[in-house]
Formats: C-alpha cells, structure tokens, sequence
C-alpha cells in the first residue's frame, strides 16, 4: 500500500483532487478527513497542510506528494521533482512601494517581510546582502504600510493584491513555481503503483496542452494541409465517399487551436472541428 500527500486546502488541493479523480483515483473527502483509503488502486491519499509536504516526502514516510515548487524549496529538504503538474503557476519576487527606487541589489539593512524565509535568505547570501528577514504567517503585502518591513517578498500570481497595497515588483523573480509530483531520492517511482500513477498524470497533463482537429480536405491539397496540421507523429488521413475528399485528424497545441482553423478555413478545408482530450499516452 502506497501513500500519497495530496493539499488539504486551497486551490492546489482543489486541483491536485480534481486531477487524481481524472485519473481514475478515488481520492475526494466527504468532510475534512486526512486519509482516503481508494481500495481499488490500493492507495492512501493522505491530505496534509502543504508546507509539510516536502518534508513528510523527503523522510520517506509518504511516497510521493503533490506541492507547490515554492513550498518544497522553501522546506530545505532533499527532493525529486518527478512531474510537473500545469497548474498553480506563479512567481516568487520581490516588491517595494511604489514610488521606491529600491532594488534587490539595495537591501542592505532593510527590513524584509515574508512567509518563506529560507528562500530570502538563500538569495540574500547569493548577493551579498545583509538584510533582516521578518518573518510572517500570512498578508505580507500589508507590512509595509503597517511599518512593520521596507520590502516584501511574496508569491504573486496575478498581482493585483500587491498593487491594491500600493507595491510594484522589483527585480527578477527569485523562483518560478508551480505544482510538482515529488518524491525522496530514496523512493522507487518504478514501484508498479506509482509508476502507473505517473504515467496516467503525465497522460492528463499532456492532455491539457492538446486539442483534436478533424476536418474535411481536398486530396490534392493535401500536403499544404498536413504543414498546417502535421500531427505528433502525421495526421490521420482517410478518404471520404466524395470523390477528391479525405477527412484529416490530427492533435495540435491548445492555444494554436483557433489560428490553426483560421488557416485550414483560408486553404478551403470544410467540417471542421476542435475537441477535448481527456487523456493521452505520447
């Protein structure tokens, strides 16, 4: 019996859930319940907060974990980013007033407020600076007008809450995250359960990116059509009862999808159509 660390709050844990289900997992709580035995698959989906997480994984008491990038770098432990997810994207940076010149390179001496303090100190010791870390559980973006830092340094995502607090981003950002499958070093992910876990992950995710074009072409234009379309591999082509007709299929990119029947409706092609895929195997 494998154990899984799924989220047990926010939206990483309503995606994480979302996307086990999607892969035929049994892993959804009726009330808050920390473990949800899927008898069928033979796992236990363990719901934990998800700074704990990485380090849960890291000591091999869970075998793999879904978390944030952010959260298992800032935990300090040693881990294997197996999968990346496609979800919870955002940007771990720093910000200052507004009308502030600070950047990072003129932090020295100032106050810095932030929930992952290891992530600022690892970064502060990479430039040399000397600058005391305040530590905070949460609404970090209201310690400057309440005196209590100079800069934060905060995960943003769409930036609006730090603009409404009258911040502005400075600098690169100190980390890209989004949600990963990880695992301790330790663990074998060839392990049959966890290998087919993360094979149907990867399927979903994969999934996600594409979308299935078929449509109706004329046969002798038919290579300018596959440059359009070529498929991972090549398109599918069959011929139609319409003399000179073949319907073509093919996966392209989801956010090509719309520019890609803007081109096969100028080339002449007909019936076209765009769907969903739920799952692949590439």
């Amino acid at each position: 019996m494998i154990k899984i660390a799924l989220p047990n709050k926010g939206t990483l844990s309503e995606d994480s859930v979302c996307l086990m289900t999607e892969a035929d997992y049994a892993c959804r709580r009726y009330n808050r319940e920390l473990f949800v035995h899927d008898k069928k698959n033979e796992i236990d989906f363990v719901f934990l907060r998800p700074r704990d997480i990485a380090v849960y994984v890291s000591k091999g008491i869970i075998d793999i974990g879904i978390t944030g990038r952010d959260l298992a770098h800032e935990a300090d432990v040693v881990l294997d980013e197996v999968l990346s997810l496609g979800f919870g994207q955002s940007k771990f940076c720093y910000a200052v007033p507004r009308q502030s010149s600070l950047t990072p390179d003129n932090f020295n001496g100032l106050r810095i407020a932030t929930s992952y303090p290891h992530l600022v100190k690892k970064d502060l010791a990479k430039r040399q600076i000397q600058a005391n870390v305040v530590k905070l559980d949460g609404a970090v973006e209201i310690s400057v007008t309440l005196g209590v830092a100079d800069v934060i340094a905060d995960v943003v995502q769409s930036g609006r809450t730090l603009t409404e607090a009258g911040l502005k981003i400075v600098g690169s950002p100190i980390l890209e995250s989004e949600a990963l499958v990880i695992a301790s070093p330790n663990t074998s992910i060839d392990i049959p359960t966890i290998k087919i876990c993360l094979e149907r992950l990867r399927g979903i995710v994969v999934a996600r990116e594409y979308v299935m074009v078929e449509y109706d072409a004329p046969k002798n234009l038919l290579e300018k059509f596959c440059s359009v379309t070529p498929g991972i591999e090549s398109p599918t082509i069959a011929p139609l009862s319409k003399s000179g007709w073949v319907a073509v299929k093919a996966m392209v990119k989801q956010k090509h999808a719309n520019k890609k029947m803007d081109e096969l409706t100028e080339l002449g092609a007909k019936g076209i159509i765009v769907t969903n895929i739920r799952t692949c195997r590439l």
